[in-house]
């Protein structure tokens, strides 16, 4: 569970214990009932991916709720949805596999964090279970624990995102796209 780095600060702060106990109480292979709870209402998430030579990137991922899916204990899968055309975090996952993903709730302030390997798939079966996917990401779950809520800012979810897609929702076109200095360099297949 810890490299040498983590160690050594756990050492300096006397922490080393409480890190022991928590790896063997809180730390899971397999997805419970309550993790499974948890994803499967939860609207947004954040992913960590690195690329080959190890740089980061975390990227804010957002849909409605149900569009993060446990397929079982160990597999996890939602959509790759238009966006910018970077594909930063899926073109790293294409290149690193390693994954982390970061749930939170604000409202009733929780937080979970899974621990995997990716992959990204643009045919995919469940790819026509999602309206408006461009692809779909499966991880394989490696280590998933809950980690301490104190810190969370408790925020309201005022309404979900006009761009989030869902069945009979077909989301608009976002300004930044019809911007003159975009317009011209837009993928010519793109989403209505």
């Amino acid at each position: 569970m810890y490299h040498e780095g983590q160690r050594e600060l756990q050492d300096r702060f006397d922490s080393r214990r409480i890190a022991d106990r928590l790896d063997e109480i809180t730390v899971h292979a397999e997805l419970s009932d309550d993790d499974v709870a948890f994803i499967g209402r939860s609207a947004l998430f954040f992913l960590a991916t690195a690329d080959a030579e190890g740089w980061p990137d975390v990227s804010y991922k957002g849909g409605r709720p149900g569009f993060v899916r446990c397929l079982d204990r160990r597999t996890i899968a939602f959509p790759s949805y238009d966006g910018n055309g970077m594909f930063r975090s899926l073109g790293n996952v294409v290149r690193n596999d390693r994954v982390g993903l970061l749930f939170i709730d604000f409202e009733q302030p929780d937080r979970l964090r899974v621990q995997g390997t990716a992959s990204v798939e643009v045919d995919d079966p469940l790819l026509p279970t999602w309206d408006g996917a461009q692809a779909v990401v499966r991880v394989a779950v490696v280590q998933a624990f809950p980690n301490c809520p104190r810190y969370i800012h408790r925020m309201e979810l005022k309404e979900l995102s006009v761009f989030a897609p869902g069945p009979g929702h077909h989301p608009p076109e976002p300004e930044w796209k019809a911007m003159e200095v975009f317009r011209d360099h837009l993928p010519g297949a793109r989403p209505a």
